[in-house]
């Protein structure tokens, strides 16, 4: 009885494990920008990317990419290199959790 009880707390602790790293969004996000014209962040999930949520900032609601603004999301995605990041960026989240012997 006692290795099927350390058997079981092997498998629950490796389980958990997975779990928590499987479920993470947070490693696939991009670093916030240090641009200083803009105080708050605030993540995008539909492009990978930072917009300025700063009311008092002249970037206020604009997108942040390769160092520059973007007036709007979709003056964002008409720009050069934007299309191959969020290809590569969509494509990495929730990866690690399609498939596996627990189904998915």
């Amino acid at each position: 009885m006692n290795k099927t009880k350390k058997m079981m707390s092997g498998v629950a602790a490796a389980l958990f494990a997975v779990s928590v790293t499987g479920c993470s969004e947070s490693s696939a996000r991009p670093a916030k920008p240090s641009d200083k014209g803009c105080d708050d962040w605030e993540f995008d999930k539909d492009t990978g990317t930072y917009y300025c949520d700063d009311s008092s900032s002249g970037h206020h609601g604009a997108y942040y990419y390769g160092g520059r603004y973007y007036n709007s999301k979709s003056a964002l995605k008409k720009s050069s290199g934007f299309a191959s990041y969020q290809k590569s960026y969509k494509s990495g989240i929730g990866s690690s959790s399609k498939g596996g012997s627990f189904g998915g």
